[in-house]
């Protein structure tokens, strides 16, 4: 009988990192591919990831005052027609649904790639005065755009997402809710996911279409190219226009109000695991993980030793951990392996020497390390374990962000540092596309973002030597 392996190997993350992330997915249980392409199965596991993500997303956007509401799945064409940059932009995405049963429609019907218009539609008909602003309205739904090259999570046809659309009576406050949700967004990711970011704005020429300004949060993979995670567009009074949504001012007179729409899908899953994962399979941070602690009987068949995995699961459940005990008839080996692959912050071991000695033995997922635990101290214990565990993982992730990041006054400083390093390089910038276009043709890169944090690393843009008092961020991005 041949010898039952541990885990699947999974490729080298150095020799062929689009591999390994193909190899993470699936043997981590987290995805299965279904019969169209694009169009991914998120297993249980990955579906219980997304839930708690869901979970302090939706605390965060009711917090702020936001209700949640469900928009129609079809959006009919000649509706998405009405704001022309905005369909412009998602044209070559859209799928069509042309029939209803074995009836040609009248009219195409586009299945919603984003739910802007939608929204629109919905204020024209209950928004009447400034006593009904702002509209401060979220959905959980899945959208579908008809991508050509696809990957789980990163890039999928269907995708699971928040799509968050306000609605205000200025264009101060639409201003103030655009940047309040991209700081919503950017604790997400630094507090829970530990996935520290940059934030700032993006060129014209990133933008999201339609939109007069969108700001990002962009993060650091392990292979140093950039994961655009998190994003929150202003649209002025665009949308309003096109749409015909009037409101009267406390003045009594007819006004446009200032839109604004904000968004997060499961592309952070892919963040999540390009970020801390390792050629052993995920690393996922404990305040997000499905599975924070996993309990391992150790010769399980002598008395008592399921029973007190029992108890001391129960006891840690009580004070709030996610825990799970692994009865399974594996071999001990096999499942360290097989929690290791899922990413479970903590292993505890716990068998019939520990019983005698009223301990049991603490493994960490991030660095391996074992830790003696007194049994009536475990659940502060743990606790602790698992919050040095989270800060280590944003700690490496925030290294790797910094140590891969440099400045470039020139042109061929730029070349030559990106060439031997990669990563994300800062430079000055003029303002202009044809410079940002020909930073892709000579370098490669693309424009991450405009940070908040702006410094001063050269004296002119690198590629027209005009003086220029903006830093951007240029990067490879997923």
């Amino acid at each position: 009988m041949a010898k039952e392996k541990n885990v699947e190997q999974i490729t080298d993350m150095d020799v062929d990192f689009g591999q390994w992330f193909t190899d993470i997915v699936t043997k981590a249980g987290l995805i299965d591919y279904s019969g169209v392409k694009g169009f991914f199965i998120m297993r249980p596991y990955a579906y219980a990831l997304w839930e708690n993500i869901q979970s302090v997303l939706d605390g965060m956007f009711k917090e702020l005052g936001h209700e949640n509401v469900s928009m129609p799945l079809l959006i009919p064409e000649s509706l998405l027609q009405k704001e022309k940059d905005h369909v412009e932009g998602f044209a070559p995405e859209v799928a069509w649904v042309t029939h209803g049963g074995s009836e040609e429609l009248a009219e195409r019907l586009c299945i919603r790639p984003t739910s802007e218009v939608l929204f629109c539609e919905h204020w024209k008909n209950v928004v009447n005065s400034w006593r009904d602003l702002p509209m401060l309205y979220n959905q959980w739904c899945s959208v579908l755009r008809w991508e050509k090259s696809t990957r789980p999570f990163l890039r999928g046809r269907e995708f699971l997402w928040q799509e968050g659309h306000t609605l205000h009576a200025t264009a101060e406050e639409a201003e103030v809710e655009t940047q309040n949700m991209l700081n919503v967004y950017a604790k997400l990711c630094e507090e829970y996911l530990a996935m520290p970011v940059v934030k700032g704005k993006k060129t014209d020429k990133e933008k999201f279409a339609g939109a007069e300004a969108t700001y990002t949060i962009e993060c650091m993979m392990h292979d140093k190219k950039a994961l655009q995670s998190g994003t929150s567009h202003y649209f002025g009074d665009g949308f309003s226009r096109a749409f015909e949504i009037q409101y009267s001012d406390k003045e009594n007179k007819l006004a446009y109000p200032h839109q604004t729409s904000w968004g997060l899908s499961t592309r952070i899953i892919g963040g999540i695991i390009m970020t801390h994962g390792d050629n052993n399979g995920l690393n996922l941070p404990p305040r997000i993980a499905p599975v924070q602690v996993v309990v391992i009987p150790i010769a399980s068949h002598k008395p008592g030793v399921i029973e007190k995995a029992e108890e001391l699961a129960q006891r840690l459940k009580a004070v709030g951990v996610r825990v799970k005990v692994d009865t399974s008839d594996r071999a001990p080996g096999w499942k360290f392996a097989e929690h290791e692959m899922k990413g479970v912050p903590l292993r505890i071991e716990i068998g019939p020497k520990d019983i005698e000695n009223d301990q049991c033995v603490a493994v960490r997922r991030d660095n391996r390390e074992k830790a003696f635990i007194s049994l009536p101290d475990v659940e502060a214990s743990i606790n602790e374990l698992l919050d040095d565990i989270q800060k280590s993982l944003f700690k490496r992730a925030k290294e790797n962000l910094t140590n891969n990041t440099r400045n470039a006054a020139t042109l061929d400083e730029m070349k030559e540092l990106f060439n031997q390093h990669g990563g994300f390089v800062n430079t000055m910038w003029c303002g202009s596309q044809e410079c940002e276009l020909k930073m892709r043709e000579e370098v490669g890169v693309t424009s991450r973002c405009i940070p908040f944090e702006q410094e001063r690393v050269g004296e002119v843009c690198p590629i027209c030597e005009t003086p220029s008092d903006t830093m951007v961020v240029w990067g490879l991005a997923y």
